[in-house]
Parts: C-alpha cells; sequence; structure tokens
C-alpha cells in the first residue's frame, strides 16, 4: 500500500444479472469429540493472535501449544476464554480462545491445539508496509462460497476482513457449526477480523427474560475490542503493519447515535491516531451508508448522519461497506 490516487471501476446497475442461488455446501465432523473443529484465529494487539476452536467434549483441555517449527512447540497458553450457549433446543460444543504471544512478525508459527487432532499453522502479519487484505462480505456457505474461498485460498495475503454476514445460519444453530468447518482452512492460518450484519443478530427470546440478540456470534467470534476500549464485541478498532494501518470495525447494528457508547467510542478512537505515525486509515462496516435497498435504510441514513462527519474529520481514506460490497474513497487523491 502506497500513498497515491484511488481509481475504482464502475458497472452500470442495468447490466449485472444476478446469479441463481446455489446448494449449501455441507461439511460433516467425523473425528472425534476431543479433538479442535472451526480453528479461526484474529490479530490481539501488535504482537499476539488470539486462537479459538471447537470441541464437543466440553471436559477437553483448553490449551494451545506453539512454536516456529513443525511437532515442536516450545510454547503454551492457557484458554482465557471458555463457554458454551444454548439457542432454542440447540446446545453449542465448547467454545475456547486462547491468546498467544509476544510473536514476531511476518513469522510462521505452528499449533495445536487441546493437545489433540491436527497441527495448524498461522503467518504474523508484517512489521511495516506493504501488507495485503483480503476483504469479503456476505459469505454464507453456499457452492459460490465455496469458490469465493478457493480464490482467496489461492492469493497471498496478510489478513482478511469481513464486514457483516457470515454464516447466514438464520436461527438454525448447526449451520453456524457447518460454516466454522467450511472457513478453517483459511481462517486458521491468516488473521479474520470480522463484524456484525444483519444476518448476525438472531434475536434469543425466553420467558421473563429481556431478547437477546448476537448470541452465537457474540459466543464464538470474539473479536479484540477490549484492547481499542470498546465496551461491545460489534465495534472495535486494531493497527497492524507496526501501525501504519489503523482499521476500525464499526457496528452498523449497535447503537450508533450521537451520545450513544460507539459514537463516543468512535469519536475516541479516531482522535487518537498519529496520522505521521499511521499514514493509512481505514472504516469497515456492514451497511452501506448510500444504498438503495429498501432493507438496509434505517441503519444506513441513521449511521451516516451520526457518524459520517467524525470520518471526514479524521480524514479516513478508504470506507469498506458490505452487501452489494462496495468501496468508497472519502478523498479523491490522497
Amino acid at each position: 500500500m502506497g500513498k497515491g490516487s484511488l481509481m475504482l471501476p464502475s458497472v452500470p446497475a442495468d447490466e449485472y444479472v444476478r446469479p441463481p442461488p446455489r446448494p449449501l455446501v455441507p461439511v460433516a465432523y467425523d473425528k472425534p469429540a476431543s479433538h479442535p473443529q472451526q480453528v479461526h484465529i484474529s490479530a490481539v494487539g501488535a504482537h499476539h493472535m488470539g486462537i479459538t476452536w471447537v470441541t464437543d467434549d466440553r471436559s477437553a483441555p483448553s490449551v494451545v501449544e506453539y512454536g516456529t517449527a513443525p511437532g515442536k512447540y516450545g510454547a503454551a497458553a492457557e484458554a482465557g476464554y471458555l463457554t458454551t450457549y444454548q439457542f432454542l433446543s440447540y446446545t453449542s460444543g465448547a467454545i475456547h480462545r486462547a491468546t498467544i504471544g509476544p510473536l514476531e512478525p511476518g513469522t510462521t508459527y505452528y499449533y495445536r491445539c487441546g493437545e489433540a487432532g491436527d497441527e495448524f499453522s498461522l503467518r504474523t502479519a508484517p512489521a511495516t508496509l506493504p501488507i495485503e487484505f483480503v476483504i469479503i462480505g456476505d459469505v454464507g456457505q453456499t457452492e459460490w462460497t465455496a469458490s469465493t474461498l478457493s480464490q482467496v485460498g489461492a492469493a497471498a495475503y496478510d489478513m482478511l476482513l469481513l464486514p457483516g454476514d457470515l454464516s447466514y445460519a438464520d436461527w438454525r444453530p448447526p449451520l453456524w457449526d457447518s460454516w466454522g468447518r467450511l472457513v478453517q482452512p483459511l481462517a486458521s492460518a491468516r488473521p479474520w477480523m470480522v463484524t456484525e450484519g444483519n444476518h448476525e443478530r438472531e434475536t434469543l427470546r425466553e420467558p421473563d427474560k429481556p431478547p437477546r440478540r448476537f448470541v452465537a456470534y457474540d459466543a464464538r467470534w470474539r473479536m479484540p475490542h477490549e484492547e481499542s476500549g470498546s465496551p461491545s464485541n460489534l465495534y472495535y478498532s486494531f493497527d497492524t503493519a507496526g501501525g501504519a494501518a489503523h482499521v476500525v470495525m464499526l457496528g452498523s447494528y449497535a447503537e450508533f447515535e450521537e451520545g450513544s457508547e460507539q459514537h463516543a467510542w468512535l469519536r475516541r478512537d479516531l482522535a487518537a491516531v498519529d496520522r505521521r505515525r499511521t499514514p493509512w486509515l481505514l472504516v469497515l462496516m456492514h451497511v452501506p451508508w448510500y444504498n438503495t435497498n429498501y432493507a438496509h435504510q434505517a441503519e444506513a441514513e441513521g449511521m451516516r448522519r451520526a457518524m459520517e462527519p467524525l470520518l471526514f474529520e479524521a480524514r479516513v481514506d478508504v470506507v469498506i461497506e458490505g452487501p452489494r460490497p462496495c468501496l468508497r474513497a472519502l478523498y479523491e487523491d490522497f
């Protein structure tokens, strides 16, 4: 990434023909209950990585062993996060999350979760520019998804950014498990930094209890929001490439009005960015602020009115938005 002019291609709307739906890609699991599945990783600060996995055996060891050579683990970390959840008649497996590090930048590490199953490898992000992001959204788990993941897997990249709509489970909890297994080959090897979309809003209503939203998403895809001072897993920020890039992941389905926690957090977060040290400032969210999709108008316009002035004031370089994925430069020349 280097500063310069950004040119974006445009395609007339009347030239686009939506492809027909494709069937789901089932991903079964036939390994022992103690073996890890649905392994995925996320960056935690400059020198750590969060490793998340699921076991059907709730008593399986909750530890990650890791090192820089295959099969040789000179370090280990206990999971600091272990949970299960219920959604209607469904009960999840044990969801483990351990933070490993400090890790060296641009380095391959080998690791094993829960003292069982396969060995995985990951590569940490570089310490300086250039850094390469892959950006996908509205992923799901159909044959179209498999095609997209195949293309991603063939690319050389450092980190994947996903602004919402992950599994399309939509109140069918087992689809969270199959999606986790589908993306595991990629999500276990490079950091996946995600934020929520409307298909993560699954609302659980129980007698005599307030409704709960994002139950599965919050349990399974814990992002490092605490490190950026965010009170919610639905929005956060992080530095990468040695601080040369600051990435803000906004929550389209968390309160965003002026006076809300997210609005106050965003103002603080952007004000703390030193643009002399951090030349690149990127913002991602699910709902495009400028769109003609009736289903997204309330969040789009409300969020735009509340937050767009903050982004202009901070001179954000690029905004990346979710459905009908689009890339929008806030400044014509930067």
